[in-house]
């Protein structure tokens, strides 16, 4: 998005802040750490509230799953009372949906009364609520709140658009067909259904990765996910920066979409080479360098670290040996930095041991063989060409295009080539070992 500037007011769209949750696919920790991400969604939380006050914002969205199942702890529902409290106290507005996570028939609640600005909106209905400003009516809000886990209706169906000036904005949690694989099909919808509502911006949530599925300066509809508000488990999809979207308004249209990363803790994966490393004690140093480096990268957060250790080299050897992996993981956890911290979580070794050409060629076995035709068709074009032919019976039709445009990219076609005798080398040791 462009740089931002001013505009008429803004809001806030958030989603999926799953208070209190537990993390998930995480190894032993220390107590220390095991505190800070057990706070980790609450602040998370807070600097979303403390976000909306330092922007002035007109108004608050949370778009489902405040809480991450429907026994809701007491500390969460009081977070989170206490941050829309400063909210209300402010004269900013906020509004709430449930999700599939805190549906509202399944769920208890230990507040019975909210602050006077906040609206939870109900689940048989998707009523309109004015947003006003000087006087003046900047904008409406309507959403619906699952009743149940199991929402499979298309809740987008209920909404419409008012009469009169203003945004007109609406706040559901669902499913958006094509979207994004891995989620559970609640309240689904199509990109056309919501534009069918003739609302100028959907807030959604539900979808853990934030992502803008229509939208343009000064037109509307706008179809937004915001993505969640703190990674919690190491899943690659988790693995980017968490937090809200700040809606910038002129003229009653969006002008300009603005995420601000809100998130405490974030999880990385450091791909590490070996080819280079001497020993463990080399590899330990880098793996150091890499994780300081992440935490420079997500502005001095805190991190929860995998490491996955790639390539061929003498360090191979030594991490096959007993219990080297769990050593170096202790010792790395031992030297980690505290404030922000790292958390080595995982070591996955990928590595494979150093291979000599030299006295492969000088075998008379199938790699020797294989070797051969490999070198061959490395040497010359028309040799590869003529393996393709031997090949091409094996291949798809439809792939015969992008092969023979490899076979004439001499660059790619010898890199496709070493590529592919490596790993037909490691398959056939693997198997000799």
């Amino acid at each position: 998005m462009a740089s931002v500037g001013t505009s008429d007011f803004c809001f806030v769209h958030a989603a999926d802040l799953h208070l209190d949750t537990p993390f998930r696919g995480i190894q032993q920790l220390s107590g220390e750490v095991a505190a800070a991400l057990r706070e980790a969604s609450l602040d998370a939380f807070d600097a979303i509230v403390n976000l909306a006050l330092d922007r002035n914002a007109a108004f608050l969205l949370v778009a489902g799953d405040v809480y991450d199942g429907a026994v809701r702890g007491l500390r969460a529902q009081i977070r989170f009372r206490e941050g829309l409290t400063r909210l209300s106290d402010a004269g900013i507005q906020t509004f709430v949906v449930h999700g599939n996570h805190d549906p509202v028939d399944a769920g208890w609640s230990a507040v019975g009364r909210w602050p006077a600005a906040v609206t939870i909106f109900p689940t048989d209905r998707a009523p309109v609520v004015e947003v006003m400003r000087n006087g003046r009516r900047i904008a409406t809000v309507q959403g619906i709140s699952y009743a149940t886990t199991e929402t499979t209706e298309n809740l987008s169906r209920r909404f419409s658009r008012p009469a009169g000036q203003g945004l007109h904005v609406g706040l559901l949690h669902c499913n958006v067909q094509g979207v994004a694989e891995g989620y559970a099909n609640y309240s689904p919808c199509t990109i056309d259904d919501l534009k069918n509502t003739g609302l100028d911006y959907l807030a959604l949530g539900h979808i853990h990765q934030r992502n803008v599925l229509l939208g343009r300066p000064g037109e509307s509809p706008w179809v937004v996910y915001p993505g969640n508000t703190q990674a919690r488990s190491p899943r690659r999809t988790e693995q980017e920066p968490k937090g809200a979207y700040v809606v910038h308004v002129e003229d009653s249209r969006v002008a300009e979409l603005e995420f601000v990363a809100c998130d405490k803790i974030r999880y990385v994966e450091l791909v590490t080479d070996i080819t280079g490393v001497a020993d463990l004690g080399d590899l330990s140093d880098l793996l150091e360098d890499r994780a300081m480096a992440a935490i420079s990268e997500a502005d001095g957060r805190s991190i929860v670290a995998r490491a996955r250790v790639m390539g061929r080299g003498p360090v191979h050897s030594e991490l096959l040996r007993e219990d080297v992996i769990d050593q170096l993981l202790r010792a790395l956890r031992d030297r980690a930095p505290k404030r922000p911290f790292c958390w080595w979580d995982q070591i996955r070794d990928e590595t494979t041991p150093t291979m000599d050409l030299e006295e492969i060629r000088g075998r008379n076995d199938f790699a020797a063989d294989l070797l051969a035709v490999a070198d061959e068709a490395l040497s010359s074009r028309d040799a590869a060409s003529v393996l393709f032919d031997q090949l091409k019976g094996e291949v798809p039709a439809r792939l015969n295009d992008a092969v023979l445009a490899i076979l004439n990219d001499s660059e790619r076609l010898g890199a496709l080539l070493e590529h592919g005798r490596q790993i037909a080398l490691d398959l056939i040791e693997e198997c000799d070992a």
